[in-house]
């Protein structure tokens, strides 16, 4: 059984065209990237390592990492947004790789191959989160980081995350996360240990819509991220 949501490819794929649009449905996304980017190489120390993106999209985050010195691949489901973050390397001068192939399928066909792997806000849209957090952990070398950011389940989360940042606030497209796919830090973090990662860090992202700041602390109960270290 492939784990894949036709329904969230194809939601996706309509608005493909406007990943690089900064004030468009994908404005968050270029908003948030700065931070995850110092996070991801504050941890991994991205010059010279060899990156994979599951779930890249329009390479948004990608094209960082390379700027950054790295070595990455993206991988995404998706064809339409694959097209438009290829297009835009072509346009930056940035080099990515991206392929269209489920991370399971890379897993086995290349397993430890990479010194850093990165999932961001890709679980919440998966029928199956543990599959993929046990692929991206198959994926990394020993002592390699895996970095993962998804949403929390709770009452604030839902709040916020859905009915105000989709239907009161506009910032994200209505129907853009299903609440019940929300995973709970414990619950992602115990994912990745029974796939042979290690936590390293847990850091909150919120927002802040008066003045409209994205800022990393303690506070998980929306937005986080994950540092993981796969054990040898």
């Amino acid at each position: 059984m492939s784990n894949v949501d036709e329904l969230e490819l194809d939601k996706f794929s309509q608005i493909a065209h406007k990943w690089w649009d900064m004030d468009s449905e994908f404005k968050p996304l270029h908003e948030i990237n700065p931070l995850r980017l110092d996070f991801i190489d504050s941890h991994a120390g991205l010059a010279g390592k060899t990156v994979l993106d599951v779930g890249c999209g329009g390479g948004i985050l990608a094209e960082s990492m390379a700027a950054r010195g790295a070595s990455v691949t993206g991988i995404d489901l998706a064809k339409k947004s694959l097209k438009v973050a290829q297009l835009h390397g072509l346009e930056s001068g940035v080099s990515v790789t991206y392929r269209c192939v489920p991370v399971e399928e890379l897993a086995a066909e290349a397993p430890g191959s990479f010194d850093v792997v990165t999932c961001m806000e890709m679980l919440e849209h998966v029928p199956d989160p543990q599959s993929v957090v046990r692929a991206c952990a198959q994926l990394v070398k020993p002592g390699g980081w895996v970095f993962f950011s998804t949403l929390n389940r709770n009452a604030k989360s839902y709040l916020l995350a859905v009915l105000a940042a989709e239907y009161v606030l506009n910032m994200l497209p209505k129907g853009t996360h299903e609440y019940g796919r929300f995973l709970k830090p414990s619950e992602l973090s115990r994912m990745a240990r029974n796939a042979g990662l290690g936590i390293d860090t847990l850091s909150g992202m919120s927002y802040n819509p008066l003045t409209r700041i994205y800022s990393l602390g303690s506070d998980t109960d929306v937005n986080y991220l994950i540092a993981t270290r796969r054990l040898a």
